[in-house]
């Protein structure tokens, strides 16, 4: 299995982004990061057992889990692991960069149905208020 990093460049430096292998993306920081540098943060996540796209490629392993500062709502990362993983974490990668909250990615419209609507309701997860699990 291969793996690919994204990378953007800033003035005087290149750092990672995302990184992809196979049907899992991360982008950012892990918990275990957050918990290391003593972050109070919150996380969201939702299954892609209840997203009804899913449920119609038949491939409803994995989820979408959202993390975001504690304080500020900040995505802090986001950690995908299912069907075209790869191809949602884009709208995740670009929150990112833009330091956008959970609830800007909670109040933006996903088609119905559509894998990307596990990345909103993971964002609404970050709220407790999860519309679909």
């Amino acid at each position: 299995m291969e793996t690919y990093f994204c990378a953007l460049e800033k003035p005087g430096q290149w750092f990672q982004v995302a990184k992809f292998v196979g049907q899992a993306s991360t982008a950012e920081q892990t918990e275990e990061q957050l918990k290391a540098a003593g972050r109070a943060y919150r996380a969201g996540s939702f299954p892609f057992m209840a997203n009804g796209r899913a449920r119609a490629l038949g491939d409803t392993t994995g989820m979408v889990k959202m993390l975001a500062d504690a304080t500020t709502d900040e995505i802090l990362g986001v950690h995908i692991v299912g069907p075209f993983a790869s191809e949602l974490m884009a709208e995740c990668v670009m929150a990112v960069e833009f330091r956008a909250s959970s609830e800007d990615i909670a109040r933006i419209c996903h088609a119905h149905p559509s894998l990307s609507e596990a990345t909103k309701e993971a964002a609404l997860a970050v709220d407790k208020r999860t519309l679909n699990f």
